[in-house]
């Protein structure tokens, strides 16, 4: 599953989705495209796009849900936790600083 995440993470127009799903979550792939282009002027294909949404679903940061004709797309930060749970543990004490 790490794998998948960082994958998945790996890619900038990636990430500019999650933003984007960070700042609206439940939106449409039509709405999705139009933030991209609109507030990133990223050139890029509906089909690009919903290429994009299967790697980021399959790696488990994005959920989708139907209703009727729309597919909504929802931000799921779930694995992020585990990832940073994995390293970092809550009793674990921060790195020593030294003094000069």
């Amino acid at each position: 599953m790490a794998d998948d995440l960082f994958k998945a993470l790996a890619d900038p127009t990636r990430r500019t989705i999650l933003d984007e799903l960070t700042e609206k979550s439940g939106q449409t792939l039509f709405e999705i495209c139009s933030r991209l282009s609109m507030k990133h002027q990223l050139g890029i294909s509906r089909q690009a796009v919903s290429q994009h949404l299967a790697v980021l679903e399959a790696a488990g940061l994005v959920e989708t849900r139907r209703e009727g004709r729309y597919k909504f797309h929802e931000l799921n930060t779930a694995p992020l936790r585990q990832i940073a749970e994995r390293w970092l543990a809550a009793d674990t004490p921060g790195p020593e600083k030294s003094t000069p």
